[in-house]
């Protein structure tokens, strides 16, 4: 399997491209502000042909360069019913504006085509089998989505503003509800298997291992499962 990331724009926004191997058809995941430059690089690097963008949430910073990514690959976008209308209203999102400099950098609107993801519905795309987990708390429609194992890879949790290395998703701009993120923790991220390496939005990579470990605020549901606590610990993301 191919895994090609980086993080994009002025918030580190990771994006990822996901293909059975270089050279074949590929998901874009999170192309968020500034990304484009980096999604042909990579396109071009391993020879990839996407055909498909899969979002995690709606957030500005996820989802700034759909626009472009699709119409110059012709492609779908597949985000959660309840964060569609922050791809044409972002400052929505956020409950502020985002600034005229920043605004002038970004082409706010859906693609021609866009798809709604459902909660436990598999995608098959690209030769790959992700399954969508609607995971609510950093906004109202936020999802991951999981890989199963492969030959040469354990497998890979795309975990979105969800989860981070040793935090979590904040959950004070609109649509965020703690009590919903830490059911989410509990019911989405701590079945996964302790190999599962997770990519998340933001930071680096880890396994759900450690932070099961080290995590303050999974260590909490694992102990808490219905999602009630203080854990505190610095959040990430938008």
């Amino acid at each position: 399997m191919l895994i090609a990331g980086f993080p994009a724009g002025a918030w580190g926004t990771n994006c990822y491209l996901v293909a059975p191997a270089a050279g074949e058809e590929c998901v874009i995941i999170d192309p968020g502000h500034q990304a484009a430059p980096g999604v042909e690089e990579a396109v071009r690097k391993h020879r990839l042909k996407p055909v498909a963008v899969v979002l995690t949430h709606g957030h500005i910073d996820h989802v700034a360069s759909v626009v472009p990514v699709c119409g110059a690959h012709d492609v779908p976008a597949w985000i959660h019913p309840d964060d569609r209308y922050m791809m044409s209203d972002p400052e929505k999102g956020i409950g502020r504006a985002i600034g005229m400099p920043l605004m002038g950098e970004l082409t706010v609107g859906e693609p021609a085509d866009v798809r709604e993801l459902a909660d436990g519905t598999r995608l098959d795309l690209a030769g790959l089998h992700l399954t969508v987990a609607h995971a609510p708390g950093h906004t109202k429609g936020s999802v991951t989505f999981g890989l199963p194992e492969a030959a040469d890879v354990p497998p890979v949790f795309f975990s979105g503003d969800l989860l981070f290395a040793g935090s979590i998703g904040r959950t004070d701009l609109p649509g965020g509800d703690t009590a919903e993120l830490l059911d989410s923790l509990a019911r989405v991220c701590l079945p996964l298997d302790d190999s599962t390496v997770v990519l998340a939005g933001h930071g680096p990579q880890t396994t759900i291992g450690q932070e099961r470990a080290t995590n303050p605020y999974l260590r909490q549901v694992a102990v808490d499962r219905p999602g009630r606590g203080t854990a505190d610990a610095p959040r990430r993301g938008m």
